[in-house]
């Protein structure tokens, strides 16, 4: 639960940081990687992460002015990246400008539920680091080099045990 709009600032930082990592790994050939047929690949996925970063909040009555979210997802990972980071820092500065410590706490319908903003916000967040864990089992599909996201990932504990050693 976030009792302020500093603790959700925070809180969206670190993860919308942690998103942009995964995000800067991608390259356009791994945008097609799949889990099977029809279902989300990397580039689909991560699109949709982008969109979201907009869409919970358009739905509080947060806005800000976003790139074409709608169209279908690019096709160069560079414009999925960007367009996630201008969609984040946008919401992270609409954020603190149109919702206070009080709106925090009107209740909103969202998906047929009633709940507080802070709740919209909180969901926000999960809903991004969910599709963030799937969008990392992609990547390993792809052979990309998945970054750390709560920890070191493989590939950074292997390197920092080899620098002990």
């Amino acid at each position: 639960m976030f009792v302020s709009v500093n603790d959700f600032l925070n809180e969206w930082k670190q993860e919308a940081d942690a998103t942009q990592k995964v995000l800067d790994v991608l390259t356009d050939e791994s945008l097609n990687q799949e889990v099977s047929p029809g279902l989300y690949s990397i580039g689909s996925l991560a699109w949709h992460i982008a969109g979201a970063a907009y869409y919970f909040p358009s739905q509080v009555g947060v806005t800000f002015e976003v790139p074409d979210l709608q169209k279908e997802s690019p096709k160069s990972a560079a414009e999925i990246s960007e367009t996630y980071k201008t969609v984040s820092q946008r919401l992270a500065q609409a954020f603190s400008e149109q919702v206070s410590d009080e709106k925090m706490n009107e209740m909103v319908n969202l998906f047929g539920m009633n709940m507080p903003v802070q709740a919209v916000f909180r969901l926000l967040i999960q809903h991004q680091a969910h599709h963030r864990g799937q969008l990392t089992v992609l990547m390993r599909q792809a052979n990309l080099k998945v970054p750390g996201i709560y920890g070191p990932s493989k590939e950074e504990r292997e390197a920092m045990n080899a620098q002990k050693s």
